[in-house]
């Protein structure tokens, strides 16, 4: 009985006949593929007008006061008081 119906498979399997497919099968399933724009150059930017902005800005320098400023106090948060030598020397 097995062989029977494996040698109708096997011979419906040999049968079959796949449809050709034609180059108009994937209309409407795929995307047609456009380039995307191309990026924007630096070189199209404005860039003397930055530089120009970069060059004349102010400078910071830490530490120093700007004008109409006072120079900030330095404090020294971490300053340790001094212990009395005479407690020490017990030890």
């Amino acid at each position: 009985m097995t062989d029977l119906l494996q040698e109708m498979y096997l011979k419906e399997v040999r049968a079959y006949k796949p449809a050709p497919s034609k180059p108009s099968d994937s209309e409407g399933h795929v995307q047609k593929f456009t380039l995307p724009k191309a990026p924007k150059s630096p070189e199209e930017t404005n860039l003397t007008n930055d530089m120009e902005a970069y060059e004349n800005q102010a400078v910071e320098v830490e530490g120093q006061a700007t004008s109409g400023e006072t120079e900030p106090v330095n404090q020294d948060w971490f300053e340790e008081d001094e212990e009395p030598q005479a407690a020490a020397g017990g030890h």
